[in-house]
């Protein structure tokens, strides 16, 4: 299978059953995701080569703004889109495979867990696995050790406070925290 053709049922929210093709496939993906992040683990690198190696992560490139600090984790890779300006700090882990979206301008605390996959709440169905995407507006913060769940969108300027739980969508120009997240306040605009 292609990885076109996994990223296509991944994005149409499509269920991966366990042990399924589409299961191997992504494992294949797991595989080389981890290779890659283990090299851009364990060394020092520059900024220029840090951007390169998580280029090679998500298999596009990208814009000579992204800043990253290692350690950074990643269970697929191939479903991650970054804007301009974005910077990720230590500690993060993105389980990308329903799709993450960073747009222009967001800042990612230490320790910062997104992830788009659930298994299927049926026991005899629990390793089948179910993706939605978690997508970032511009100018989205996110403070650290916050996690924000499959199918949540953030809107443009708002802030996840550190120690969230981001279990529904965030409106734009709010300050949300708390587990679960709840709006703590509007941003004057």
């Amino acid at each position: 299978m292609e990885l076109n053709e996994l990223l296509e049922h991944l994005n149409r929210g499509l269920p991966i059953p366990g042990g399924s093709e589409l299961h191997a496939c992504m494992v294949s993906y797991t595989d080389k995701a981890m290779r890659i992040t283990a090299k851009l683990n364990r060394d020092y690198h520059t900024p220029a080569e840090v951007r390169a190696l998580f280029s090679e992560i998500i298999g596009k490139p990208v814009d000579d703004t992204f800043s990253l600090f290692p350690p950074f984790t990643t269970d697929f890779g191939k479903n991650i889109t970054i804007g301009k300006n974005v910077f990720i700090n230590s500690g993060c882990r993105f389980q990308d495979q329903g799709g993450i979206v960073l747009g222009d301008g967001s800042f990612v605390g230490h320790n910062v867990v997104i992830a788009t996959l659930n298994h299927d709440f049926a026991p005899e169905k629990r390793s089948t696995l179910h993706p939605a995407p978690v997508v970032f507006g511009e100018n989205v913060w996110v403070g650290s050790n916050a996690t924000i769940i499959a199918g949540v969108t953030v809107g443009d300027n708002a802030v996840i406070a550190a120690g969230a739980v981001v279990t529904k969508d965030v409106p734009a120009n709010t300050i949300v925290g708390g587990v679960p997240a709840k709006v703590i306040k509007r941003i004057d605009e």
